[in-house]
């Protein structure tokens, strides 16, 4: 299983709207970056990741199940979308100026590569933010 963590604004979709979707799951559409759609093809059934909201929030709010594999974005079938089910909300939710704050989180991509919608998540980050929530 890999870790991951992908990134939404709030006013457009959020956790709840996530939540929502039940378990039928919802596409994770809308992805423009290469980097991001490479990450999107590697993603794999079973594979979890971080929903984080952007914008003023700006923390991780819940965790999805990667439930579909990636297929071309009904958005625009250039690009790649993957289906992702709730499983569930932090009851704390990690916000990314405690991330930064803390030194265990230097080399986390949300740290270094803070624009991109899709990133990698290492195993020991993982668990230590699972272990923050």
């Amino acid at each position: 299983m890999a870790y991951w963590l992908l990134k939404s604004e709030p006013d457009s979709f959020s956790w709840a709207d996530q939540v929502a979707r039940g378990t039928h799951g919802e596409p994770w559409t809308g992805v423009r970056n290469h980097q991001a759609k490479n990450f999107l093809k590697q993603m794999t059934l079973g594979d979890r990741a971080f929903f984080y909201h952007t914008g003023d929030e700006k923390q991780i709010v819940g965790v999805v199940e990667v439930v579909r594999e990636a297929y071309p974005d009904p958005t625009d079938l250039a690009w790649f979308a993957v289906d992702v089910v709730a499983q569930q909300a932090l009851s704390h939710p990690i916000t990314l100026a405690r991330i930064k704050a803390d030194p265990v989180l230097c080399d986390l991509a949300l740290v270094k590569s803070p624009r991109l919608s899709v990133q990698p998540v290492s195993d020991a980050h993982w668990h230590y933010l699972m272990g923050q929530a």
